[in-house]
């Protein structure tokens, strides 16, 4: 008789994590059985063999695979659970596909080359080279990559990620969001073909289950390309973990069990013995300064990758100068003159705009009444081509009003401008001209993914768009860029919200000045001398992250104090207040020095799903203190917790 700790998908008690079971035959640690809980059968993971205890045991059921998942990846898993505070049963479910017991008929998961782009002639750029050699010669875990916008990271994950292979060992290339893959995906199966591995957020339960199956039974290296869930396919032997663009907060899983990529990445890559490269032109503000506290090398690829690349020409339009807008309200005169140039030539021009839908608020301009959706309490956003307000939190919808409902009066204005808008306008000044929209609204049809082809080629004379298109894209026919108001993410009430305006305009003005052609990027803005319009408008990192991390330092943030968020939700308005208030005042008898709690305050979403959230914000210097609060946090449905947040919104 053989005995074993078996961890169930599903949650048996809140203190106990595993439980030991007997099998007549031997089994792997890893091993995914079948596993009798209560009157039903449940999936579980063997996490160890024990000796025979002292009390009786239940048989386990048939193992569901014969092949085991890697001990790191359970290593993983463990530390997971215990550094988020979460229950090994989230940990293990968010790791196995949906569906993993069930019979499918296997079916080619391969991703097809498309060769859109013709890579036969890259070659290593000497900064290239030496990013290669100080990877693959260091003895170190984790590396960050800083390199500008253009300076050829992918070519550098490609060199070190053949390497691996070389040695047998597998690859995996962490992209934020499925948007992005379609450029990395054709870059590496144009160089890896069947060794190249998608998996995304697209595919079928089966296409993933699919996936995730030829990564258990592989015998040769895989190069594992995805979001964050990729680091759970369950391949043998790991020698490299690549997490591009690694400033996304995409990285961080929003629901439970809440975990950053980037600490996963690194925790797996010790497991495996394997290597981390963390790239990006914009790392976050605290993971730079981790970087340098710790002696972790930060390899930099200061210079463009493609030969005689031309510098964009970049203008910084102050929008309070109205002088400057004789023939058009939110386009300053220099932005179309820029568009009509560039289009009379033959070249494609990027309108990007940092907010969704056509205004950030209707109002009445006589008494101040404000749309509002009235389940969550935020301002509706007008979609000018259903001529409706919709709410981006609940979906709510309603017909534009033509007079105030309150007052009377017709003084309806919609202020603030979103893509839908800038693309009437842009069908009424260029109608000859292909244009394109990319954003949350956008349909799979239209998505950069979907229409990576057209984009790369030129076919597409004008492109709109939100984040999607300001990140990671190369766009060879691209001579102007135009940021429509680059502060919009300035008013957020949020720790982070400078530094995310500056990522997203350096990574946009990154979009230009990538070839020998001259481009020009027009950067409109109502904060024109604000540090992240105007750093991110010369994609000047080190100027402004000495600004930020004094800030950061000065008002308690990270990297300099450890933040642990409380959410409640009720039914009422005074039933949250009162609770919050409640626990905010229990947990405040138990702080210590440089600890302190902000809130108990409104979620910056109120009202979500008929509920009133309030949250409250723990700061301080140790961890290990948020994480025994974590313990504090009252036992039912009406809480959540998130420990390690990116964003306090």
């Amino acid at each position: 008789m053989y005995y074993y700790e078996v961890a169930p998908l599903k949650i048996v008690h809140q203190t106990a994590h595993v439980f030991t079971y007997h099998s007549n035959v031997p089994l792997n640690v890893g091993t995914i059985v079948s596993v009798p809980v209560g009157t039903r059968s449940h999936i579980g993971v063997v996490m160890g063999s024990v000796s025979r205890p002292t009390f009786e045991t239940r048989e386990l059921g048939k193992a569901i695979y014969n092949v085991p998942l890697p001990h790191a990846l359970l290593a993983a898993a463990s530390w997971m659970s215990e550094y988020y505070a979460t229950h090994l049963s989230l940990v293990l479910s968010a790791l196995l596909p949906r569906g993993v017991d069930k019979q499918r008929r296997t079916r080619p998961t391969t991703s097809p080359t498309r060769q859109i782009r013709d890579l036969n002639h890259y070659n290593p750029t000497e900064d290239q080279a030496s990013a290669i050699e100080q990877v693959n010669s260091s003895s170190h875990t984790t590396h960050l990559l800083f390199g500008v916008t253009g300076s050829g990271k992918t070519l550098v994950y490609k060199q070190l990620a053949r390497a691996q292979l070389a040695a047998g060992n597998s690859v995996i290339i962490l992209v934020p969001e499925i948007a992005l893959t379609s450029q990395i995906v054709d870059e590496f199966t144009q160089d890896f073909g069947g060794q190249v591995l998608l998996t995304h957020s697209q595919q079928t339960e089966a296409e993933r289950h699919a996936v995730w199956q030829q990564a258990l039974f592989s015998d040769v290296p895989l190069v594992a390309i995805g979001p964050r869930s990729a680091l759970f396919l369950p391949l043998r032997r790991i020698g490299l973990i690549v997490v591009d663009e690694m400033h996304e907060p995409s990285y961080k899983q929003e629901q439970s069990p809440r975990y950053s990529a980037l600490r996963v990445a690194t925790i797996l890559a010790q497991q495996h013995k394997a290597k981390v490269v963390f790239g990006s032109a914009t790392p976050p503000v605290a993971e730079f300064y981790a970087a340098t506290q710790a002696g972790a090398p930060i390899i930099s690829l200061p210079n463009r990758a493609q030969p005689g690349a031309v510098k964009s020409d970049v203008h910084l339009v102050d929008m309070k100068q109205r002088v400057g807008f004789s023939g058009h309200r939110f386009l300053s005169d220099k932005l179309i003159t820029a568009l009509t140039n560039t289009l009379e030539n033959g070249k494609q021009v990027l309108l990007f705009h940092n907010r969704r839908g056509s205004a950030s608020v209707t109002l009445c301009e006589h008494c101040g009444w404000t749309a509002v959706d009235p389940e969550t309490s935020t301002p509706l956003t007008l979609h000018s081509d259903s001529h409706q307000l919709v709410s981006h939190v609940s979906g709510y919808t309603t017909n534009v009003p033509t007079m105030c409902p309150v007052c009377h009066h017709s003084d309806i204005i919609h202020k603030g401008i979103g893509t839908k808008l800038i693309e009437s306008e842009m069908r009424r000044l260029f109608p000859s001209k292909k244009i394109v929209r990319f954003d949350g609204d956008s349909g799979r049809e239209h998505s950069v993914d979907e229409r990576y082809a057209e984009l790369y080629s030129g076919e597409i004379d004008i492109i709109i768009g939100t984040q999607v298109v300001a990140k990671g894209i190369d766009l060879p026919h691209l001579e102007t860029l135009g940021v429509v108001q680059a502060d919009s993410g300035l008013v957020l009430p949020d720790f982070v919200s400078a530094e995310r305006v500056f990522q997203l305009l350096s990574q946009a003005v990154g979009r230009v000045g990538r070839s020998s052609q001259p481009t020009t990027a027009i950067v409109q803005s109502y904060h024109p001398t604000h540090p992240a319009v105007a750093f991110g408008t010369q994609q000047d990192y080190h100027s402004f992250y000495t600004q930020e991390i004094d800030s950061r330092r000065h008002y308690h943030f990270p990297p300099f104090r450890y933040l642990l968020k409380f959410v409640c939700a009720y039914k009422t308005e005074a039933a949250a207040i009162k609770n919050a208030k409640a626990f905010a005042e229990h947990i405040r008898k138990d702080l210590q020095a440089n600890e302190d709690v902000l809130g108990p305050t409104p979620a910056f979403y109120e009202q979500q799903g008929g509920n009133y959230r309030w949250q409250i914000v723990v700061r301080s210097h140790q961890r290990a203190r948020l994480a025994a609060l974590i313990e504090q946090c009252p036992k039912n449905p009406h809480w959540q917790y998130e420990i390690d947040p990116v964003t306090l919104l």
